[in-house]
């Protein structure tokens, strides 16, 4: 079965790929410390107009889909408060908000977290947020799936360029919580 790395014809360690990281990317890969060592932790270069899953599976082939993960970040509401969340689903799947989601934050309510603000809090960019240098207040949900996933293609925290990582590492990851159902078809 092939795997991500298949699919790109450059694929270099992301730990030397600093320079084309956001900078709380960036700082995670620097401070790696998982049982992943972070050599296998890659980065390939793909352009900006294909950042979103079915432009680059349409480009790089349709296998990729089911190696593919995205994280998307939600807002969780209780009597006046917010609290962010992120949530790694595979591509072929989505995130449960209001059912896994909702009750994992003991919300009332659960929906996707304005663009701006998962922008501005994360520090990366729309449609290549990554679960890799997420704030550590916020907490982040990995589907069992995903975990399961030898190799992830998720986004780098830029449109340009993608992470290929364990799926066992994302794990790990600090506030992580492995959760089954996360991702639903």
């Amino acid at each position: 079965m092939p795997v991500p790395m298949d699919a790109f014809d450059e694929v270099r360690p992301a730990a030397e790929c600093l320079d084309l990281l956001p900078e709380p990317v960036a700082a995670a890969i620097r401070a790696w410390g998982g049982s992943v060592p972070v050599e296998e932790l890659r980065h390939v270069d793909t352009d900006p107009a294909i950042a979103d899953t079915a432009p680059l599976v349409e480009r790089y082939g349709p296998w990729l889909l089911e190696q593919s993960a995205n994280c998307v970040v939600v807002a969780g509401k209780r009597g006046g408060e917010t609290t962010l969340a992120a949530c790694v689903v595979l591509s072929h799947t989505r995130v449960d908000v209001n059912g896994v989601v909702r009750r994992q934050l003991g919300a009332r309510k659960a929906s996707f977290a304005p663009m701006d603000k998962a922008v501005g809090d994360s520090g990366m960019e729309y449609g290549g947020i990554t679960p890799i240098g997420l704030p550590a207040a916020w907490p982040l949900f990995v589907d069992a799936a995903v975990v399961d996933t030898p190799y992830a293609l998720i986004g780098s925290g830029s449109r340009r360029g993608k992470l290929i990582v364990p799926g066992k590492a994302l794990a790990e990851l600090p506030g992580a919580t492995v959760l089954d159902g996360l991702g639903i078809a």
